[in-house]
């Protein structure tokens, strides 16, 4: 839903190893980038988009029911007696829609509130403060837009990204030390969100039907990065882009909004489906490598974020990385329950991400590259 995320992500985004010596095109923001996201009379052209948010047929709030993201419960995920039904939904959510809300998710609430007052605190600074983490060139963590299309456009959004996890590939240069709450809300809210993700990912083994190790195995120990993104209000909406039409390049993202402004649309049957933001829940959806490590049995979803004309958006992205034995491929006891060929090639993680990042920069599906 990265919204947009990390290199190979969003691409809501994509994790940057050391490793990959890809430039990542970030542009930073400047003072008459941040005159323009506080006034938005005047857009500038590299904004403005217009056909770009007029491409598709919206289904309003007011229509079919039929199109309201599913919710899945994750107490009655954990209630013996509840758990069938309950599983059976998430798993038709993840095949049908790739996206759903979870409610009740355990989540540790203070964890979850310093998170969303320190991320509150730092996008209200001045910009000048907000530079001191600014992308580097050609660099991926750090303040500034999100990544920059060939056309050149750009998204209508201010973001932090910042690779999270294993903790020794931190760059803590990059963490915001103002507001001083920032540093410690966000390695403990990182560590709260491993968990969420490695409970979801045992939960969708069982749905598969293979032992929960083949897939949770698949995500443990992997990276984890996030993208903190704010979405100023626009009095144009109908010419910006707050993120570029995506899908997702890692594994399994998770989206905490932090208000009730809309903007987040997903599409589905042909349409852009908008969802309706519920207070206290995270939406959870199936990335591009989940698609290939279930053989396409759940399903990576395109999605969007457009602005409002009257209040911001902010949102924290994170997402996480999985691979099988170092190679992004259907998982074996996948194809060998289902009795199915693989659908999917078999590549290298660095150079999944790799092909994932000049994807993204060409608004390209890298995925799709990857079908047999």
């Amino acid at each position: 839903m990265i919204d947009r995320e990390p290199a190979g992500s969003s691409r809501h985004g994509s994790n940057m190893d050391p490793s990959i010596n890809i430039p990542v095109n970030r542009d930073a923001i400047t003072e008459e980038v941040a005159a323009a996201f506080a006034e938005s009379e005047v857009i500038p052209e590299r904004y403005c988009r217009p056909d770009e948010v007029h491409d598709g047929i919206v289904v309003g709030h007011d229509d079919d029911e039929a199109y309201e993201l599913p919710v899945v419960d994750m107490e009655k995920l954990l209630d013996p007696e509840l758990a069938e039904a309950e599983i059976a939904k998430l798993g038709s959510a993840c095949q049908d829609w790739g996206f759903f809300q979870l409610v009740n998710h355990g989540v540790d609430e203070q964890v979850v509130n310093e998170m969303k007052d320190s991320t509150v605190k730092f996008f209200s600074l001045p910009l000048e403060s907000k530079r001191t983490v600014e992308i580097q060139d050609n660099g991926f963590e750090g303040f500034g837009h999100h990544y920059r299309r060939a056309s050149g456009k750009l998204d209508w959004a201010e973001s932090v990204i910042l690779l999270t996890q294993p903790i020794q590939e931190r760059n803590p240069e990059m963490w915001p030390t103002n507001p001083s709450s920032f540093r410690d809300a966000l390695d403990k809210y990182s560590a709260e969100m491993t968990k969420l993700a490695m409970r979801i990912a045992s939960i969708m083994a069982t749905d598969l039907g293979v032992d929960q190790e083949a897939l949770v195995g698949a995500f443990r120990d992997k990276q984890q990065s996030m993208a903190i993104h704010h979405y100023p209000p626009c009095r144009h909406p109908d010419k910006v882009i707050g993120i570029t039409p995506h899908s997702d390049g890692l594994g399994l993202t998770l989206l905490l909004q932090l208000d009730d402004t809309p903007g987040l649309q997903i599409r589905k049957d042909g349409r852009w489906l908008p969802v309706r933001p519920r207070p206290g829940t995270f939406i959870i959806n199936v990335a591009d490598i989940l698609e290939v490590l279930t053989n396409g049995a759940y399903k990576s979803v395109e999605h969007r974020v457009l602005a409002d004309a009257e209040k911001g958006r902010t949102t924290i992205v994170t997402f996480h990385e999985a691979y099988v034995d170092g190679m992004v491929k259907p998982i074996p006891e996948v194809l060998k329950l289902n009795g199915a060929e693989a659908r999917y090639k078999s590549i290298e993680r660095l150079e999944y991400i790799k092909g994932n990042f000049v994807a993204l920069s060409e608004g390209t599906r890298f995925l799709e590259s990857l079908k047999i």
